[in-house]
C-alpha cells in the first residue's frame, strides 16, 4: 500500500534558507551512507524513510557509490520513492553526488566530464527519476581542470537532470574558485557538503566564511563523528559497531584521549536533557550559516531521537565554552586529503 503522509509534517522541524537560494531544507536531513544497501533488509530502510518523511525531513541525500555494493542504495531509494512517494516528489529534494571510485577503469572516478555525467544518468536510471534536485562533485579533482568539472555540472542543469548543483570537501580557495566558473556558466553554486563536528571543526577555520560571502547553503555531514559522537562508546567497543569493523571509524579514532572527550560532552549532554547525539546535532545548527545537519539512522528510534536536536534548549554562553573545552579536532576527518588536494 502506498503510503500516506502524516498531514501535521510540515509542523515538526524547522526549515532554513540555503543561502541566498530560493530552497529551502529541512534543518535535519537524512543520508543514505549506510543502511539503505542490499545488506540491510529493505523493508527497514522503506520504514525510516516513510517515518522521516512524515517527521518532516524532505530532503534525502545518496550518492552514486552507496551501498553496499555500489548503487544499491539509489536503487532501494528508488523502489521506495515508486511505492511510497510518487504523489509527493515535487515536495521531496533528493541529492546524489559523484566522484569517488564507482566503477572499474579510467573513467569510473573523480572529475571527468565523461565521468560525472555519466554516472548522474546511471544514478537517475537507478532511482527512476527524470532528474534530481542537487547534483554533487563528491571531491575535488586535483587533475582535473575544475572548468571541466564544473562544466559538467553547468551542463547537468541545462539538460534539466539536475535543478542546483553542489560541491563536497572542496577547500575554501576550490570552493570559491568553483563558484566563480559556475557564475560564469550562469549557474549559481547552490551548497557545499563538508564534514562537520564537535571533533572535526575544520570548516570554522575559513569555509563558513566563504560561504557567507558567497551565499552558498552548508550541509553538514557525519555531525555524529561517524557514530563516536553517540552513546555507543561511552562504555567501550560494541559488537557489530562501525568501530568493531574498521570501516569509517578506525580504531585509532577511538583512543582513550577521544573517549575521554566523548564521556565530557556527554555528561553536557545530559545535564541540557538531551541525549549526546542530539548535543552533537544541535551544536552543528549552532550557526546560522549551517543550513542543515544530514544524519544517518539504523532505525525509526534512532531517527526519531536525533530528530528531538530541534527541540532542545538554545545554548548558554558557559555551555559553549565548556564545550569548547573538550571539542577539538580528534583525527577523525577521513576526508581532509580531498579538500587539501584543492
Amino acid at each position: 500500500m502506498a503510503h500516506v503522509a502524516a498531514e501535521d509534517r510540515y509542523d515538526r522541524i524547522p526549515y532554513n534558507r540555503c543561502g541566498r537560494s530560493g530552497l529551502k531544507l529541512p534543518a535535519v536531513s537524512l543520508g543514505l551512507w549506510h543502511n539503505f544497501g542490499d545488506d540491510q533488509p529493505h523493508e527497514i530502510g522503506r520504514t525510516i524513510l516513510r517515518r522521516a518523511f512524515d517527521l518532516g525531513v524532505t530532503h534525502f541525500d545518496l550518492a552514486n557509490n552507496y551501498g553496499p555494493p555500489y548503487g544499491s542504495a539509489e536503487r532501494n531509494f528508488g523502489r521506495a520513492l515508486e511505492r511510497d512517494f510518487g504523489p509527493y516528489r515535487d515536495e521531496l529534494v533528493i541529492s546524489t553526488k559523484a566522484g569517488y571510485d564507482m566503477w572499474p577503469g579510467p573513467y569510473g572516478e573523480w572529475g571527468s566530464r565523461k565521468y560525472l555525467l555519466s554516472s548522474l544518468d546511471q544514478s537517475l536510471a537507478r532511482m527512476g527519476l527524470d532528474y534530481v534536485d542537487i547534483f554533487y562533485s563528491h571531491r575535488f579533482d586535483p587533475d582535473t581542470p575544475l572548468e571541466e568539472t564544473v562544466g559538467a555540472l553547468a551542463t547537468a542543469v541545462r539538460q534539466g537532470k539536475a535543478l542546483y548543483v553542489g560541491v563536497s570537501s572542496y577547500s575554501p580557495i576550490a570552493t570559491r574558485q568553483a563558484a566563480e566558473l559556475l557564475r560564469a556558466e550562469g549557474v549559481p553554486l547552490l551548497i557545499h557538503q563538508p564534514s562537520y563536528s564537535l571533533l572535526n571543526r575544520w570548516i570554522e577555520g575559513e569555509l563558513l566564511d566563504t560561504l557567507g560571502e558567497l551565499g552558498v547553503g552548508c550541509i553538514a555531514f557525519s555531525p555524529l563523528g561517524q557514530g563516536l559522537l553517540t552513546d555507543k562508546y561511552l562504555h567501550g567497543v560494541p559488537d557489530g559497531s562501525r568501530g568493531s569493523r574498521n570501516s569509517s571509524l578506525l580504531p585509532e579514532m577511538l583512543s582513550e584521549d577521544n573517549l575521554a572527550r566523548v564521556r565530557g560532552l556527554n555528561e553536557i549532554a545530559q545535564r541540557r536533557g538531551q541525549t549526546l547525539a542530539q548535543l552533537a546535532v544541535a551544536w552543528v545548527l549552532r550557526n546560522d550559516r549551517v543550513t542543515s545537519a544530514l544524519v544517518g539512522a539504523s532505525s525509526v528510534e534512532q531517527l526519531e531521537s536525533t530528530l528531538r536536536a530541534v527541540d532542545g534548549p538554545e545554548f548558554t554562553d558557559d555551555e559553549l565554552a565548556e564545550i569548547d573545552t573538550f571539542a577539538v579536532d580528534a583525527g577523525i576527518d577521513l576526508w581532509e586529503t580531498s579538500r587539501t588536494a584543492g
